[in-house]
């Protein structure tokens, strides 16, 4: 294409660009849709990540890509959408709310005293001693867990068999209480329940009746749409993870509304966006999985990349923008600086957001296996808003969605590609 040809096609598609901007209800839309029960919060168990997959590449192509592609990979994941039982002292406890497991637990199942750490005037060897008494065999040994964290060494022993004769470990976190799934690549000896501080109060036994299942070589797809752009040289990328944690028992599910629904909408939206006002560069929507799972997702796709690394221009990353903070989080790769600072040009222009805050660079989301890879690239995600408290909790649902960023980091991205 002639020099003339290219500016008549970048003039035309600026033009239709005040005509067709950011689609609100269209971005709702598929936030709604990627977090009701139809996907059970698109984890695993339940094959929920790959319907949300199918799912977006339907939408993709409805959307205008010129291709979709499904990129399979395999992880091994612990779940647990089985059996989700727990009393404390006979009072039934709810599983979501008052008691989470840590990934990585076996099933549990039978009565069992409780044993509860004295952190105040906290001796390990006085805990191991007790431990010993034949009143507390086989008991759970209970404690806050960032005590637990801070004294690892010592916590370290009654998570393993052989070491001490406890049956596993409580740990109490506030409400509302979190489940994760990042290192839940294996199984570990003993069981780490996770409640509340008001539900384990003071007990004295529990009962529990907790199923996991581990999955061996399951398989997941990474969706990546591309839109074609004037040239083919260079391109930009856009990362979002579709997938989220899924189910905890047989009737709790992490809807994720925010986490990381927010983000997989923002991505179709500018694929429609780009598909119709012709982009300068080639653009590739890569919408991956098992980013729960510790980013197995993007890791995969970094390291199979369906272009080279180096013809990446500038790769985003959106996960968790469904808040109303106005200070913008973000974490910049080290060749990605230049751009960055662009990035805060065009926020105190447009005033966007309040302020622009960057972060120190880390293995937090789907930006950092193309950071170490040296791909210059930011990662926007809206934190300490109203949502930020729902992080990998139940509550992060469609009732509780936020969409103040949405417009704002949309425009953000759009202005940054039209003057780099």
């Amino acid at each position: 294409m002639n020099r003339f040809a290219y500016i008549l096609v970048i003039l035309a598609a600026a033009a239709s660009g005040r005509t067709y901007a950011q689609d609100l209800p269209h971005y709702k839309r598929i936030v709604k849709e990627l977090s009701s029960s139809k996907y059970q919060g698109r984890g695993y168990a339940r094959g929920g990540a790959n319907k949300a997959g199918e799912y977006l590449v339907k939408e993709y192509r409805k959307a205008g890509a010129d291709e979709v592609t499904k990129q399979a990979f395999t992880i091994d994941i612990n779940t647990f959408a089985g059996r989700m039982e727990m009393k404390a002292d006979g009072r039934k406890l709810k599983p979501g709310v008052d008691f989470t497991m840590r990934e990585y637990s076996p099933g549990v199942k039978g009565e069992f005293p409780v044993y509860h750490v004295d952190t105040l005037n906290f001796d390990a060897e006085r805990m191991f001693a007790d431990l010993a008494r034949p009143e507390y065999a086989n008991c759970l040994v209970c404690c806050d867990f960032w005590f637990a964290y801070y004294h690892k060494e010592s916590f370290s022993r009654l998570q393993k068999n052989g070491q001490c004769t406890n049956a596993g470990l409580i740990q109490t976190w506030p409400s509302p209480i979190k489940f994760f799934k990042a290192y839940g690549h294996r199984v570990a000896d003993k069981p780490i329940i996770w409640t509340t501080p008001e539900a384990i109060e003071g007990v004295k036994s529990v009962e529990v009746n907790i199923e996991n299942e581990f999955l061996k070589d399951y398989g997941l797809f990474n969706v990546i749409a591309k839109v074609e752009g004037v040239r083919h040289d260079s391109c930009y990328v856009f990362t979002a993870h579709y997938d989220h944690l899924g189910n905890l028992g047989r009737n709790v599910f992490y809807a994720g509304a925010n986490d990381n629904a927010s983000g997989t909408a923002a991505l179709v939206t500018l694929a429609a966006y780009y598909a119709a006002n012709r982009p300068p560069f080639d653009m590739y929507f890569l919408s991956v999985s098992g980013e729960d799972a510790n980013l197995r997702g993007s890791e995969f796709y970094a390291e199979h990349p369906l272009i080279p690394l180096k013809q990446i221009k500038y790769l985003f990353n959106i996960d968790m923008i469904g808040d109303n903070n106005p200070v913008q989080y973000c974490e910049v790769s080290d060749p990605g600086m230049k751009g960055y600072e662009l990035f805060v040009k065009i926020n105190l222009e447009k005033k966007y957001f309040r302020e622009l805050n960057r972060g120190e660079l880390a293995g937090n989301s789907d930006h950092f296996p193309f950071a170490e890879r040296g791909v210059p690239c930011i990662f926007l995600e809206n934190q300490e808003g109203d949502a930020f408290p729902y992080y990998h909790t139940i509550h992060d649902n469609w009732r509780n969605a936020v969409f103040d960023s949405y417009e704002p980091v949309f425009k953000l991205i759009t202005d940054f590609i039209g003057r780099y």
